[in-house]
């Protein structure tokens, strides 16, 4: 209960916040957004990674607030990417708004395979197969979710998460 009041305190700081913390938020939020999600099994496997391409800012964020910890039992691994080509398979991918992300989702979900959360920046990028989806609204960061798109690559969603998120797309 006290990691949803933080997830919450956070959710309601946002539109407070200035355009060099956004990034920060980001981290937060996705590494919040993986307690929510329910893994298959096939994930739950050697470390737990988080790869972010193309946004260095996001990734060292990740990784402070992430060094030293467990999801689980899995050690959590930060790996930035600088292009699409360095990508490898993970279990959270964030890709950032400098990828014309509805060009490259094939690839990318080709990549990084089944059972892995694409979290994107990219308006519709929930149409081209992005689970969560950062979207500005009047100014305030907020997040939609594609219940069909977890579903599709063997994901649950939390209806806390749900809850909390500004759209929810089937």
């Amino acid at each position: 209960m006290k990691k949803m009041g933080v997830f919450l305190f956070f959710l309601v700081l946002i539109p407070t916040l200035s355009f060099g913390q956004v990034e920060k938020y980001k981290a937060v939020f996705t590494l919040n957004f993986v307690r929510y999600i329910g893994w298959p099994d096939a994930a739950k496997e050697g470390d737990f990674v988080i790869g972010v391409i193309k946004d260095s800012r996001v990734a060292n964020w990740l990784t402070k607030q992430s060094t030293g910890k467990k999801f689980g039992y899995q050690n959590v691994v930060v790996k930035e990417f600088k292009s699409i080509d360095e990508l490898t398979a993970c279990q959270v991918v964030f890709v950032s708004s400098s990828i014309n992300y509805s060009k490259h989702a094939a690839t990318i979900k080709s990549v990084i395979g089944k059972n892995s959360l694409i979290i994107t920046e990219a308006e519709g990028a929930t149409k081209h197969g992005s689970v969560i989806n950062f979207v500005v609204r009047d100014n305030n960061l907020k997040f939609e979710i594609s219940g069909n798109n977890a579903q599709a690559l063997g994901l649950s969603i939390s209806s806390k998460l749900e809850n909390m998120a500004a759209a929810i797309k089937m």
